[in-house]
């Protein structure tokens, strides 16, 4: 399925960048065409590669998850985000370490502010991902997990699990985390404490 940018994806003014063989409403190409907005196709690493981190989501998959990742990155082409698929690109056997590990680097880096990793339980990503320095991910199994991971934990890292959810029950609970901010307050110190954890065992490894 193409994305189809309508006449709300338009800014003010520059350009547009959209995906090669996106979907550009006519009413889209009006609102630009009245601003004076270029509408401007490139391929989709270089579209993801132009934005930014806060619009880019790391998405990763082994064999079990691949049919939930496609699935779900056309969910987030629809939500105007930008994808970084790191894997894997068929069902062919996978290890999910090494999605995860990929995954969560891409956030960790900065180049993501948030990233999704599928496996057919979710439990095995979300203990790999959770190695790598600055991730905080949470297996989600429905809304309310979702909810809690983002607004209680900060969560930068979803993992799902394809055996688990049926894709609309994944979808419902990606947007759900993707919608809730972080609450803060008294669950800010709470989740400095778990980074802080984490920078512990780091000088001890360097030291």
């Amino acid at each position: 399925m193409r994305p189809v940018i309508t006449a709300q994806d338009v800014p003010a003014a520059g350009e547009l960048r959209v995906a090669v063989g996106a979907i550009v409403t006519p009413s889209a190409r009006e609102v630009a065409a009245a601003r004076g907005v270029r509408i401007v196709e490139v391929p989709d690493d270089q579209l993801s590669a132009l934005a930014p981190p806060d619009r880019t989501i790391a998405i990763g998959s082994d064999h079990g998850g691949f049919r939930l990742k496609e699935e779900l990155k056309l969910f987030l082409t629809a939500q105007g985000l930008a994808i970084r698929d790191v894997g894997v690109p068929d069902e062919k056997p996978a290890d999910y370490p090494d999605i995860a590990h990929a995954a969560a680097n891409v956030v960790s880096s900065g180049a993501a502010t948030r990233g999704v990793i599928i496996d057919g339980a979710g439990i095995g990503s979300c203990m790999a991902a959770n190695k790598v320095p600055g991730i905080r991910a949470a297996l989600c199994y429905d809304k309310a997990s979702a909810k809690n991971a983002r607004e209680h934990n900060d969560s930068n890292v979803l993992t799902l699990g394809a055996r688990l959810l049926t894709p609309g029950q994944a979808e419902d609970v990606l947007r759900t985390w993707l919608e809730t901010p972080f609450a803060g307050g008294r669950h800010q110190a709470r989740v400095r404490k778990i980074m802080d954890i984490e920078q512990q065992y780091s000088r001890k490894a360097t030291s």
